[in-house]
């Protein structure tokens, strides 16, 4: 069995990176324990081989804007799924036609569900302002089923520019000063609690990495 290890938090281009060096050296989809963060395999002995470059593959663009949608999920099995339909469809290349397919369903269905979260997270965030030790600040607090807060943060950074704000999720943060958008660790409900909000907040900000839109840093 082969390791295709990835991070905590892994994104598309994390797994498309790890899948390109999987195809060139041909390994089916049953050899492949996907891991992500600290998971460990007691099956899997070979972690996957870094080969520069990894090597170009052309699949259908269908495939790459669902796909990138499906990496969101918190479905454990997400990247397995993806380089099991990425294997075949270097065999059969209208594979995504096939709506009928079971692993066409199950990627759509991921899709499907990243994007009603999103959704979710634009409708129903609400924020109230806050007294921080560097002024005054909008905070609100919100639970995605999915990984789907560093994808999200750009719309919130259009639609609320001139605000200084911070989105607390379980999993992750993402900070906004008006100039310079923020991904920090997650917290907990009680983060948002008056009492204690300015601290909890000033923390988060601390162990933030300040990027800029476009990119995402990962501690």
């Amino acid at each position: 069995m082969i390791a295709a290890n990835l991070p905590e938090q892994a994104t598309f281009e994390d797994w498309r990176h790890a899948a390109r060096n999987l195809i060139a050296i041909a390994a089916e989809p049953e050899s492949v324990v996907w891991r992500s963060g600290s998971e460990t395999d007691l099956f899997a002995s070979a972690p996957t081989p870094n080969l520069q470059p990894a090597v170009a593959m052309t699949v259908p663009r269908m495939f790459v804007a669902v796909a990138e949608k499906a990496t969101l999920h918190s479905d454990p099995q997400r990247f397995a799924l993806l380089y099991r339909l990425l294997w075949r469809l270097q065999r059969d290349r209208h594979l995504m036609e096939d709506t009928a397919d079971p692993d066409i369903v199950a990627l759509n269905a991921l899709a499907k569900a990243v994007r009603r979260d999103e959704h979710k997270m634009h409708a129903f965030v609400r924020f109230r302002e806050v007294t921080t030790l560097d002024g005054p600040r909008f905070v609100a607090w919100f639970e995605p089923q999915h990984n789907i807060v560093a994808a999200s943060a750009d719309f919130f950074v259009r639609r609320f520019a001139g605000m200084r704000w911070s989105i607390i999720t379980p999993r992750a943060s993402i900070h906004w000063d008006g100039d310079q958008l923020s991904h920090g660790p997650g917290g907990v409900r009680a983060d948002v609690r008056q009492k204690t909000l300015a601290t909890k907040i000033g923390v988060l900000i601390t162990k933030a990495c300040s990027i800029p839109r476009a990119s995402k840093c990962r501690r």
